[in-house]
């Protein structure tokens, strides 16, 4: 996943004025500056001038403002910089010391949008707008339906190595798109799972008897139905890679799969048709919900 994180730079001192903080003066910046500030999103960076512009008003530094919001002075400078998203957290608090007038709650939301992958973010939107959500996943967890500790793990393992801040960033990422589970008017979602996905030892036993035990917790949902494709079926369209199936509210739909970090929506009629016709195909060969959740909850009970 794209660590939009990766840099940390130095924090901006400012300077004082009769006690109040003025800005500091500008340095030149070097190429490799100039070029990671053009890898900024654009709200990443419109939030923190608000944010500077918000400090300044308010008299504060960036030393003295830091332990206010719970941040350190580099991460308050990282944030005013836009080269660090700014968390729900530090935007509340943010709202409540330098009264922003709910300027920045507002923008929040699309801050956390650009927190995604390029690849990812189309289909997302259209996640948004689904009425229906359908996902086969052989070799792993769907994202939708991970714990915290199995979506750690597996940002853990990332190749290339992620730093921490961008292994939590991912982790609150994914945790924030599960909201969708919960979504008003809700929507429906099905789920089929490989038993290899189930298998795989990700995080130690306590880490997957969690998930376990959440899956279970998850197909008891009355908007989700969740299968497990147990091996030994033979062939089967999952074999060929996961993908999910989405119809939106305006009743079209798309496909998304992804390989690599590479991801792509599929639009054309004729290849969503393709897989939605494998997608019924995969329900009829997997296990059916009563059945995945016997088997499911049997790998809780033994580990």
């Amino acid at each position: 996943m794209t660590d939009p994180n990766q840099h940390t730079p130095s924090p901006e001192p400012d300077r004082k004025k009769d006690g109040r903080a003025v800005p500091a003066p500008r340095t030149a910046a070097t190429p490799q500056q100039r070029k990671r500030e053009d890898d900024r999103p654009g709200i990443w960076v419109g939030y923190g001038k608000l944010l500077r512009k918000f400090r300044l008003a308010a008299g504060y530094s960036q030393e003295a403002l830091a332990p206010l919001l719970g941040y350190s002075t580099e991460q308050l400078a990282s944030v005013e910089q836009g080269r660090r998203p700014a968390k729900a957290p530090l935007t509340l608090a943010a709202e409540r010391v330098l009264d922003a007038g709910d300027v920045l709650s507002t923008l929040q939301e699309d801050v956390d949008f650009a927190k995604l992958p390029p690849f990812f973010r189309d289909f997302v939107l259209l996640e948004m707008e689904a009425v229906s959500r359908f996902d086969i996943n052989p070799m792993l967890i769907p994202g939708l339906l991970q714990t915290e500790g199995y979506a750690r793990s597996l940002m853990e393992g990332h190749v290339p190595t992620l730093d921490q801040d961008a292994i939590d960033t991912s982790v609150e990422i994914r945790m924030g798109r599960q909201k969708l589970l919960a979504k008003s008017p809700l929507v429906d979602f099905s789920f089929v799972i490989g038993e290899e996905a189930l298998r795989q030892q990700l995080g130690g036993s306590d880490t997957m008897r969690e998930q376990y035990r959440h899956l279970l917790a998850m197909g008891r949902l009355r908007n989700v139905a969740l299968q497990v494709m147990p091996i030994g079926k033979g062939f089967h369209p999952g074999l060929n890679g996961g993908f999910v199936l989405v119809e939106t509210s305006e009743h079209r739909q798309y496909g998304y799969f992804e390989s690599q970090d590479i991801g792509h929506v599929v639009s054309d009629s004729k290849q969503v048709s393709t897989f939605a016709l494998r997608y019924g195909k995969l329900r009829s060969q997997a296990l059916n919900v009563e059945e995945s959740a016997a088997f499911i909850e049997q790998l809780a009970g033994g580990r």
